[in-house]
């Protein structure tokens, strides 16, 4: 699947959204990829996290775990395992960090892939590597739909994605004018209350 065909689908599922957005970084943006318009097609799904799954197989080779960030990831996590042959897993927070639960455990030698949705700036997926190092196990590597970060965000450990974008993202002091003029709106799941 190109990066074409994938933003084709999100297009077509209308989950490529103009405005003015404030993402789970806290960053201020004029595009959003309303991901979960994608995920509420079983079959959509399906395209894009195939296409993600056959990725990660050439840059990784064999996968035992996904390991994905929740609310976001887990769908997408769950369909690349699938295609994969191999356990889907998530963490979730806990006291504020992100730590695996409800007796997930990662064994020793198994082979983790940290599956995300969408990349801006690596938070959570940095959050998420950090505690699956507290696990045995061998992570190989990240991998999204969608690096929203043109390829500059920093895991500390090798991202693959379908397709790179370099959308702007501003602090909210520096906002440009025609993007201060419109009300923001606030899509993201980061401050969910549990």
């Amino acid at each position: 699947m190109t990066p074409t065909e994938v933003l084709d689908e999100f297009r077509s599922a209308g989950a490529l959204l103009e405005g003015h957005f404030v993402l789970s970084s806290g960053l201020h943006s004029p595009v959003f990829l309303q991901k979960m318009f994608v995920f509420q097609d079983p079959t959509r799904t399906e395209r894009v996290c195939k296409a993600l799954a056959a990725k990660i197989r050439e840059a990784y080779g064999e996968v035992d775990y996904v390991v994905s960030p929740a609310v976001g990831g887990i769908v997408p996590g769950y369909e690349t395992a699938r295609h994969l042959g191999c356990k889907a897993i998530f963490v979730e927070r806990e006291n504020g960090e992100f730590v695996l639960r409800r007796g997930f455990v990662i064994p020793e030698g198994a082979r983790v892939v940290m599956v995300e949705d969408i990349v801006t700036t690596g938070l959570s997926s940095r959050e998420c590597l950090a505690a699956l190092r507290e696990h045995p196990g061998k992570i190989l590597g990240a991998a999204c739909l969608i690096d929203r970060s043109g390829g500059k965000a920093d895991l500390g450990t090798p991202l693959v994605s379908l397709v790179q974008l370099d959308i702007p993202a501003y602090a909210p002091d520096q906002l440009p004018p025609e993007l201060a003029a419109l009300p923001a709106v606030k899509p993201g799941s980061r401050n969910l209350k549990t």
